[in-house]
């Protein structure tokens, strides 16, 4: 068993926008609490956490990066995440696993549009949270100001429980010894506020407080931790995790790691974690997080190395595993294992580094290698006690950018495909599709540097280099109205022939409910064997489009008549029946192209926003508001078609210097005006005529 119990463990994703010092800040924060030696820094590639060739390359995380210390008997795990937009799949990766989320803000810049996303989720997500303010000594820092807006936008819940002090070079405590100066705002009053918000939560602990005007810190904790799981107090704590006058020094870092070693919830205080019983997602449990129960255990983040091989992380809710355990791996929707895998090596991770664990408790993050069969979002489990349990799934960003990509060499088709297989098992927002249309091998992102990262992993780990065709974008088809299509497929070859007729009906469903088949016929006009043909034969239409070669949703499909032959009616007639029943239909039915449109972010300087603002009403947006920020900064909320925006970041640098920023994530799809839907189809025919 570990030194440390259930009860000791804290664990931590740091999250928020790029720069704002997360992977500093782990780096500081392993430091002092004595588990490295030595200040790694990000520019030079020598933090635990950014230790991929990518991200040395591009001198920001890209990844989630997994450390743990131990603080005044606690063991803290950490997770560090990136803060690009484009790669913020990977944050989302790391949420499940703990029960605190700390959101980064770089005081010079703000608040910036992904530390927006990024609370949004984790209160999603029911998870307590804290806010840490960093480089609280740099010199366009106002930190009356940003608490200001820090509160206008989380709420008011959003309170300092500690304040810079002679002049942003230490930090004064405002919650354990309320007694010191601080550089603005009183100390005493900052207690106050904590504790007025704190007790409100427990009415015996107002009433208490109500008559003897104080409380001790110590008879806060319960109270303190049921106000971080309501949401009712958000911490705000500050911190320089690289002093700027000497990157060596730091400020605010031994109170953040009492913070969290004495007021971050343990697996045993935070909100019970989402789990429920079979496929229709209703039947909820919630793990008990005792170490001599049956095993239950989630795997939140699976990584493939060319030498070590598959490497999947997960965190233990229930039970004890050793070496010696044996695990199923639990998937509802492709069945139970069959047989059980012997867990062998438990690791710790500490970066690059895995360090032998001997066992893992309750509220352990530890990882094993070489389990080919192991996926991201498995269940693991040593009993059939818990069979077909999931961790609820939550959605992630929607990859909108696609790219075309062949091997440059002759031969690596396979290899191409089994990087790609890989890649995909590692992120939850890369996908892989193969164009019907133009057969060819697509990949998808959240993103140009998403993708190009991506190309960068597949050169580095897996040694495939590929050519690419510009960026496609996901456009979809449906209808507009309801039509009918009827199809008769006859074939004689000599022998047995083929024979099948399908008369069909589509109609228009609303955006977003995908795909409906209905099974109208009476009779026997189709025999019932051959109706899952006819599905299939729609399924494959709907795959490859009617008009433009773009996948078709939205729409329901009722088969209500159709004939067969006693000798000739096959399988593979139906499905040619009704592949083109379902094609005759949506042509009547006033087929329509649908585009993405994104909501998109856009922070820049306030004298850019004119220019800006203008630029994307051009882009077909409909801009939705503006807001100032701190340090002369404007961010505009807009939704804009993704094909206006594909290359929206070289414009950006070029309007602004350089300076502005933006993040965007998937809207909805709506109709693409008809001038462009005609240049679309048009430019689709004479490939379909080339077929």
């Amino acid at each position: 068993m570990p030194s440390y119990s259930t009860a000791d463990i804290r664990n931590v994703a740091l999250v928020g926008h790029n720069s704002s010092g997360k992977t500093s800040l782990a780096e500081a924060l392993l430091f002092k609490a004595g588990a490295i030696h030595q200040l790694g820094q990000v520019e030079r590639g020598t933090t635990v956490s950014d230790y991929t060739e990518e991200e040395k390359t591009h001198g920001h995380s890209l990844f989630t990066s997994i450390m743990h210390c131990d603080y005044q008997g606690k063991h803290i795990n950490l997770l560090d995440t990136p803060g690009s937009p484009e790669f913020v799949g990977q944050a989302f990766l790391a949420l499940p696993a703990v029960e605190t989320v700390a959101l980064v803000i770089n005081a010079a810049a703000g608040i910036e549009p992904n530390a927006r996303r990024l609370m949004e989720r984790a209160a999603y997500r029911k998870l307590c949270r804290m806010i840490v303010v960093n480089k609280i000594d740099h010199d366009n820092a106002d930190l009356p100001l940003l608490v200001e807006h820090i509160r206008e936008t989380f709420g008011k819940e959003c309170l300092p429980i500690n304040l810079p002090a002679q002049g942003a070079q230490a930090v004064v405590d405002c919650f354990f010894s309320p007694a010191g100066k601080s550089d603005w705002g009183s100390v005493e009053e900052a207690h106050k506020a904590l504790v007025e918000q704190v007790v409100e939560v427990d009415e015996n602990l107002m009433s208490l407080y109500l008559e003897q005007g104080e409380i001790k810190p110590e008879q806060l904790h319960d109270p303190f931790e049921k106000a971080l799981r309501q949401g009712h107090l958000i911490p705000i704590c500050f911190t320089a995790a690289r002093r700027h006058d000497d990157p060596q020094a730091s400020v605010g870092i031994p109170e953040l790691l009492d913070i969290l070693a004495k007021l971050a919830p343990s697996p045993l205080e935070g909100n019970p974690r989402p789990f429920v019983r079979g496929n229709d997602l209703k039947h909820e449990i919630h793990p008990d997080p005792d170490p001599h129960k049956h095993v239950l255990a989630h795997v939140f983040q699976v990584t493939i190395d060319p030498f070590v091989g598959k490497l999947a992380a997960f965190r233990v809710h229930q039970g004890t595993i050793t070496p010696q355990t044996q695990l199923y791996i639990g998937d509802p929707k492709l069945g139970e294992g069959k047989k059980p895998f012997k867990v062998g090596h438990l690791f710790k991770f500490q970066g690059k580094n895995h360090v032998e664990a001997a066992s893992a408790i309750p509220g352990d993050i530890v990882a094993v290698a070489k389990i080919d069969e192991i996926h991201r979002g498995a269940v693991l489990h040593d009993s059939h006690d818990e069979d077909r349990i999931q961790y609820l799934p939550k959605p992630y960003p929607e990859p909108m950018f696609g790219l075309a990509v062949s091997p440059k060499r002759r031969g690596d088709e396979q290899k191409l495909a089994e990087a790609l297989a890989k890649i995909s098992e590692e992120d939850p927002t890369f996908k892989v599709t193969r164009d019907a249309s133009t057969h060819e091998t697509v990949i998808h992102g959240l993103g140009e540097l998403h993708l190009r990262v991506t190309l960068e992993k597949m050169k580095n780990r897996f040694h495939v280099e590929v050519d690419t065709r510009p960026p496609k974008i996901a456009y979809r088809e449906t209808i507009s109205s309801k039509a009918e299509g009827h199809h008769r497929h006859k074939k004689q070859t000599g022998g047995a022939g083929q024979f099948g007729e399908v008369f069909l009906r589509v109609e228009p469903l609303p955006r977003g409910s995908g795909f409906d088949f209905v099974n109208d016929v009476f009779g026997g006009a189709i025999p019932t064997q051959f109706i899952p043909a006819v599905e299939k034969g729609v399924r494959q239409a709907l795959e490859s489009g009617a008009i433009a070669g773009y996948p078709i949703q939205d729409l329901r499909v009722s088969v209500y008549d159709g004939k067969s032959h006693p000798v000739d009616s096959k399988e593979v007639a139906f499905v040619t029946a009704g592949k083109r029943a379902f094609i005759d239909a949506v042509l009547k039915a006033r087929p329509v192209i649908l585009e993405p449109c994104v909501r998109i972010e856009v922070t820049v300087p306030s004298k850019h926003l004119g220019d800006i603002t203008g630029d994307l009403s051009g882009k077909r947006a409909r801009i939705q508001g503006t807001d100032m920020l701190a340090a002369g900064q404007a961010v505009i909320r807009a939704v804009v078609p993704l094909s206006e925006v594909t290359h929206y970041q070289s414009q950006l640098k070029s309007a602004t210097g350089g300076q502005g920023s933006f993040s965007m994530e998937f809207s909805h799809y709506e109709p693409v005006p008809s001038h462009i839907q005609q240049q679309i189809v048009a430019a689709y025919k004479p490939k379909a005529e080339e077929d």
